[in-house]
C-alpha cells in the first residue's frame, strides 16, 4: 500500500526516503512506520476509519452496559412453554 512519509526513512534495502515521499510498503512495515510516527494522514480522511495511515493509536469504543433483565435467551433457545391451551 502507498503511504506518505512524515519523516526521512531508510528502507530494508538501504534506500533513503525523504519526508513527503510516497512509498509502497507491506502491512508489517506500515505498522512499524506508524508506531514510529513516520506516516502522514492523507487529507480528507478522518482517524478511526477502517484502513488508515494515521500516526495515532486507535482506542476501542466503550461498550454500553446492558441491563441483565433485558438479556433474552437468544435465537437458539427452545420455544417457551405454552400454558394458554
Amino acid at each position: 500500500m502507498q503511504v506518505r512519509l512524515s519523516a526521512s526513512w531508510t528502507d530494508s534495502g538501504g534506500k533513503l526516503w525523504a519526508a513527503g515521499d510516497t512509498v509502497d510498503v507491506d502491512a508489517v512495515t506500515l505498522a512499524e512506520l506508524e508506531e514510529q510516527g513516520m506516516v502522514e494522514e492523507p487529507e480528507g480522511q478522518s482517524s478511526g476509519s477502517g484502513e488508515t495511515t494515521t500516526t495515532s493509536s486507535s482506542t476501542p469504543t466503550p461498550v454500553k452496559p446492558v441491563d441483565p433483565k433485558k438479556i433474552g435467551p437468544g435465537p437458539g433457545a427452545p420455544p417457551a412453554d405454552s400454558t394458554g391451551d
